[in-house]
């Protein structure tokens, strides 16, 4: 008699709760401690395609409130809050989910990310090391995309968005022997030219941090310049500079091709950096992540790395002005 109560009033209380939290911005029960500080402007985006986000997140939310205990519609409804920049939301949007679905490696794969964009690494690797756990041994399925490239062919998996984000969660806490294990795994799921040339990125700046050179080498093997890239061409014209066919000028100019500057491309930027950092050139490092944390696109990947670098640097200079840079994309 107890047990059957207990459930509708939890699947009432989802129904009810998780909009009103997504309306207040309220951080999720029991993830209060989540630094309330992390308030920023979310990155700017064209009139027509703020439209089509919020188009899709009202169908979104019609779709959740017909059937709120459907783990997909909880998941969509996160991913399209957190496509319009609330991702305090999101994040309280899938632990709600977990509440009912706690085995559901998806909700906690989104929320690891989402837990790297609000800088929260420890968290993020909770999650997605969870949820590593929970897909071994099963079959990997295609991920969809909620942002469809360019021939709206999907590139990434579960297992493998699973590993790339946690092996990235390491790597921002300077964990660069366990990012090397989950981008070790990665590579065994990324199985198209896109996933292949992410995780090789990834992999290879992480071997270089480790001094592990040879084997960093080996990473660069099977990359060349006729791979059929559909949406990771930045990732891909790095791995060409780290094999030498192209120049850190020639990949910034390609980079700055319809951009404000070449470095508020963060991927790139970072890549660049990073190339300086571990071959010794820590003040051309320097200036070129001050440059990537300078531009408005703090959400991506490498404007993240670019700010904890940045935070490492000693005696404090890289500190101060990271929270310089904070304040000004904050405004």
């Amino acid at each position: 008699m107890t047990r059957p109560f207990t459930y509708a009033l939890l699947l009432f209380a989802f129904a009810l709760i998780t909009p009103a939290q997504a309306q207040r911005g309220r951080p999720p029960a029991g993830e209060r401690h989540v630094r309330k500080v992390f308030e920023r402007t979310p990155p700017p985006v064209s009139t027509e395609a703020r439209r089509d986000m919020e188009e899709k997140l009202q169908e979104a939310r019609d779709a959740h409130r017909r059937s709120p205990r459907d783990a997909d519609r909880i998941i969509w409804l996160g991913r399209r809050t957190a496509y319009l920049g609330r991702f305090r939301e999101a994040i309280g949007i899938y632990t709600e989910g977990l509440r009912l679905h706690p085995r559901d490696a998806r909700l906690l794969r989104h929320r690891g990310h989402r837990y790297i964009t609000i800088r929260e690494f420890r968290l993020a690797e909770r999650d997605l090391a969870r949820a590593a756990r929970l897909v071994s041994g099963r079959a990997d399925e295609v991920e969809p995309d909620g942002l469809p490239n360019a021939r709206n062919q999907p590139t990434s998996t579960l297992q493998s968005n699973i590993w790339y984000h946690l092996g990235l969660a390491r790597y921002l806490q300077g964990d660069f022997r366990g990012a090397l294990d989950a981008y070790r795994e990665c590579m065994k799921v990324s199985k198209n030219p896109d996933m292949l040339v992410a995780t090789s990125h990834w992999l290879y700046m992480t071997l270089r941090r480790l001094n592990r050179e040879r084997e960093a080498a080996g990473v660069l093997s099977p990359i060349t310049s006729e791979m059929d890239i559909i949406e990771n061409r930045d990732y891909h014209r790095l791995l060409l500079m780290y094999k030498g066919e192209l120049t850190p000028g020639a990949v910034l100019a390609e980079a700055a091709r319809g951009e404000t500057s070449a470095l508020s491309n963060g991927t790139v930027g970072y890549g660049v950096g990073n190339w300086h950092l571990y071959n010794g050139r820590r003040e051309e490092a320097t200036e070129v992540f001050r440059r990537v944390v300078a531009g408005p696109q703090w959400t991506g990947f490498g404007y993240i790395a670019a700010e904890v670098e940045l935070k490492r640097l000693p005696g404090g200079a890289g500190a101060a002005h990271r929270e310089r840079a904070l304040r000004r994309a904050a405004t």
